[in-house]
């Protein structure tokens, strides 16, 4: 009996490659994993989470955000309720933190 093939040809090259972002991504964004474990680190973060748990006013999205401590610098990750919610961490976590200039807010409004 006759085969009968649908789909791709299975002999032809594909026609580009995929983008390799691997270098960009490592470069610009802390991950979870880069939390340091130096004791002002994680005593930083610990304050920060404990300024936001403390604050009624947060979601629970707000609650939960990640925050990852590098030498002394803050990024703040996940889904927030609102611009206001995202404003309102960026400012708690500065204010614990020593300045803005501390804390990149990578957080973004669920939508």
């Amino acid at each position: 009996m006759p085969t009968t093939s649908f789909g791709q040809d299975q002999t032809s090259a594909p026609t580009s490659t995929s983008p390799d972002n691997t270098a960009r991504n490592k470069a610009h964004h802390n991950t979870a994993d880069q939390q340091s474990n130096a004791t002002s680190d994680r005593m930083l973060t610990k304050h920060i989470r404990q300024s936001l748990i403390a604050d009624k006013s947060l979601s629970m999205y707000g609650h939960n955000v990640k925050i990852i401590t590098r030498d002394g610098m803050v990024t703040l990750k996940g889904p927030v309720h609102s611009e206001e919610e995202k404003q309102t961490i960026a400012s708690k976590a500065a204010e614990v933190a020593g300045g803005a200039d501390k804390v990149t807010n990578q957080l973004t409004v669920k939508q």
